[in-house]
């Protein structure tokens, strides 16, 4: 979870205290649950969709199940973006460009890829690197002469991990 979920944001969206919340799962035995299930509990208590998907990343959380940033597989993922002029296609050949020269990222071997691919709103690189994770670049449009290049990180071990590759992708960003 990016942000942590604030007691005002919570009773907002879904109508129940942070309390009530822990106490509905009590009720339902949601110790016992796997995250599916628990989004599923949560949604039977009316919890819109997202916020199902947060509540339950928020219990887990509350019983130790994983750790801020930790996905339900136990690895970390990361994400940076940055806001440049120019269109869609401008954005992909600023970053295909700086990405071009390297066989490797911060001493990791580009192993798969890099894969270039589109669609009407969207622009996409995706390499898989010799650690087993796996960089997916999403651009997308923020105005008509603005774009957004936002790089993903997925499948890291640990959050020491996540924390070094953000700032390698945060200091690729900026020099492109």
């Amino acid at each position: 979870m990016a942000k942590e979920l604030s007691a005002v944001s919570i009773v907002a969206a879904t109508g129940r205290t942070w309390d009530e919340w822990l106490a509905y799962f009590e009720s339902e035995g949601a110790v016992t649950m796997n995250h599916r299930e628990l989004v599923a509990t949560a949604s039977k208590a009316g919890a819109p969709a997202w916020w199902g998907q947060m509540i339950a990343v928020k219990y887990e959380q509350h019983v130790g199940r994983r750790v801020p940033g930790q996905s339900t597989s136990g690895t970390f993922n990361i994400s940076v973006s940055k806001t440049w002029e120019g269109s869609l296609d401008e954005a992909l050949k600023r970053w295909t460009k700086a990405m071009a020269p390297r066989s490797e990222v911060s001493g990791v071997a580009i192993k798969r890829g890099p894969d270039v691919s589109q669609s009407e709103k969207w622009r996409y690189w995706r390499a898989g690197l010799a650690d087993g994770t796996r960089v997916v670049v999403n651009i997308s449009a923020k105005s008509a002469d603005k774009s957004v290049i936002s790089v993903q990180h997925e499948n890291l071990e640990s959050d020491d991990d996540a924390q070094q590759w953000r700032g390698y992708w945060k200091s690729v960003l900026n020099e492109i």
